[in-house]
């Protein structure tokens, strides 16, 4: 069996998100605009991202240029649903200068009190 078959990923037309085991790293790039249902994929890799049972997560957004509220909305569900779990740190990988970043991921600590960033 090799080992890509254990990575988690989605991708479509400019953008990209994966797992990445190893470090416990979720990593979002590109654009995503999608409307609220088609966001459905990214719920199911967060929560087997949940389910792995790691101690501390990694949301690496720097390369993600913009997200939509759907998909804003979409990480808060991810940040409670780490909450209803418990007993997790996730830190968040930021870019300052990215508006969409400022502006809606300090909201995640409202969700979420483990919650802290590192941003460039």
């Amino acid at each position: 069996m090799s080992g890509s078959s254990d990575l988690l990923e989605m991708k479509g037309s400019g953008y990209r998100v994966w797992f990445e085991p190893a470090s416990a790293t979720v990593h979002m790039e590109g654009t995503l605009r999608l409307n609220t249902g088609e966001y459905a994929p990214l719920t199911a890799l967060l929560n087997e991202v949940i389910a792995t049972g790691t101690a501390a997560l990694t949301l690496h957004v720097r390369e993600l240029v913009f997200l939509n509220s759907s998909g804003i909305n979409t990480l808060y569900k991810f940040a409670l649903a780490l909450r209803k779990r418990g007993g997790v740190k996730l830190t968040v990988l930021t870019k300052k200068d990215v508006s969409w970043q400022s502006r809606s991921l300090p909201n995640l600590q409202r969700f979420y009190a483990e919650v802290e960033f590192e941003a460039l």
